[in-house]
């Protein structure tokens, strides 16, 4: 992947210099081809936390919503990467941003859980 990620950019350098529109497709496809090499890895990751939880028992609906915080965050970074690359650093921030409040929203029944879980641990007066 590190290779394939320097010939890339060389070519993109390449490119940059008689032809910037394809050299930035060129940076989207390496960009997507990557994520597509890498996912393969994410699978393993994402099955192995899955069976590890069911067998601890634990809520496999929180282990859901945990995994697509991760993956907004990660395709939010690349989306906001991609308009940087483009110059579009304004963008890019709202992307950020959008991801963040998305997170946010998403993360709201976890942090209810877990605030019940300490109010019970708490002793009532």
């Amino acid at each position: 992947m590190v290779g394939l990620g320097l010939v890339a950019t060389l070519l993109i350098l390449v490119l940059n210099e008689t032809r910037p529109e394809l050299a930035f497709q060129g940076a989207i496809a390496a960009g997507i081809l990557l994520i597509l090499l890498v996912i393969s890895y994410l699978a393993e990751v994402v099955q192995t936390v899955t069976e590890v939880a069911l067998e601890a028992g634990l809520n496999i609906v929180y282990l859901q919503t945990l995994l697509r915080i991760i993956a907004i965050a990660y395709l939010a970074e690349f989306g906001s990467q991609v308009c940087r690359d483009a110059g579009q650093g304004s963008i890019a921030s709202k992307i950020e941003l959008a991801a963040k409040v998305i997170i946010l929203v998403m993360a709201v029944p976890i942090i209810l859980e877990v605030m019940q879980t300490i109010l019970s641990l708490i002793p009532a007066n």
